[in-house]
């Protein structure tokens, strides 16, 4: 009798341990099951896969890819890795959207299926070691460097040693291409720099350990790394508020980039209607961007800061008076144009009607506008001894 108690009571204590010992067991799998289960996807949610350069890719995408899955609204999947890769892929299909630091660059046939879409304003800027003694660079100084005209720091206010230029080795990159378009009116335009890397993210690791490194990045890229320095450019330092107002001469535009008759089309025009959210726009200003749709003021200040720039590299105007129509030629009443705004008037165009007559004239018209330009600027022979190269 007394064993038969025992085992009773063994039997209640047992149970009760069970009892207690259940609901932990149960939060501990439902918590298993909250960290490994994937997101839940709406209905025809497709993966877009995104390719472009390392600046765009950690400026822009990681984050708002994350929190674009958070949301349930799609899944990307990031391929990091440059310009002119992530444009040929979506040309080819083997990616759906692509980034890019610089617009579309008419002589490459690849890119004329391509719609560039606008995303965001950032600072390109010009880095260098963190103790060099440099705050600020003109823009003279800033074409001559890359002329190989000027090889050391010294007419800069440095230290006398020689200058280690470093860039982007891939073609046509599209901050490089960018700054050159703004500095040489020539995003192609053949530069001596001797230094060449594969990515941002390489050359900014380089710079960091290089007491005379100077190279190129972007405000957004390096606004966390504190190996690198800035250097303003005739004397602005490149801030969101500097970029907002269009002060900072070097500001580019960052784009989204996708084929035009993309089969996810519906998912690209999802995430493209995401990034005008004001969740998005919060995590674009937490990486010092200013969002395109936010920049009105950058925008009606661009005919001012290419007069500020062509002042300070002692050049005339680039077709300053030269009118053309947008509409296609056939209509005899178009309005005309200033030439100084066929780009902005092309990224207007492409973000309500990409596929539009109207829009396919204003990407002609930016195209003679380009072509003007180039032949209206005259470049000087690089530097006796150097091998100018991308």
């Amino acid at each position: 009798m007394r064993r038969t108690s025992r085992i009773a009571v063994q039997i209640v204590l047992s149970l009760a341990a069970v009892g207690f010992a259940a609901p932990a067991l149960a939060a501990k799998a439902k918590a298993a099951a909250k960290t490994e289960a994937p997101v839940a996807l709406p209905a025809g949610a497709d993966t877009l896969i995104w390719r472009g350069d390392h600046a765009t890719g950690r400026a822009i995408m990681d984050e708002l890819s994350k929190q674009y899955a958070k949301e349930k609204k799609g899944r990307i999947t990031l391929e990091p890795f440059s310009t002119v890769s992530g444009l040929d892929a979506v040309a080819q299909g083997t990616a759906d959207i692509a980034g890019s630091a610089r617009g579309k660059y008419l002589k490459r046939p690849e890119e004329a299926g391509i719609n560039f879409v606008p995303v965001a304003l950032d600072a390109a800027v010009m880095i260098t070691y963190p103790k060099n003694p440099v705050q600020s660079v003109t823009l003279r100084q800033v074409f001559d460097i890359y002329y190989g005209r000027i090889t050391n720091w010294t007419p800069l206010g440095g230290e006398p040693k020689d200058i280690n230029l470093y860039g982007i080795a891939a073609p046509l990159d599209g901050v490089e291409f960018s700054v050159r378009d703004i500095v040489y009116r020539n995003g192609d335009q053949r530069v001596a720099i001797p230094r060449l890397y594969l990515n941002t993210t390489k050359l900014e690791e380089g710079i960091a350990i290089d007491p005379a490194g100077l190279g190129l990045s972007t405000l957004a890229s390096i606004h966390e790394n504190k190996g690198v320095k800035p250097l303003a450019i005739e004397g602005v330092s490149a801030t969101q508020a500097t970029v907002a107002d269009g002060s900072y001469p070097l500001y580019i535009t960052l784009y989204l980039a996708a084929k035009v008759d993309s089969p996810k089309q519906a998912a690209i025009d999802r995430f493209i209607a995401f990034l005008g959210t004001d969740t998005a726009k919060a995590i674009l200003r937490k990486h010092d961007l200013v969002p395109y749709a936010d920049a009105a003021n950058a925008q009606s200040r661009d005919a001012t800061r290419t007069a500020f720039i062509d002042t300070h590299l002692g050049r005339e105007p680039a077709a300053a008076v030269t009118t053309v129509a947008t509409a296609a030629p056939t209509t005899p009443a178009a309005t005309p144009t200033p030439v100084s705004a066929p780009r902005a008037t092309l990224e207007a165009k492409s973000r309500v009607a990409p596929t539009a007559e109207s829009t396919d004239a204003a990407r002609a018209n930016l195209a003679r506008s380009e072509a003007e330009k180039a032949a209206a600027a005259t470049a000087p022979p690089a530097a006796a001894g150097t091998d100018p190269k991308h």
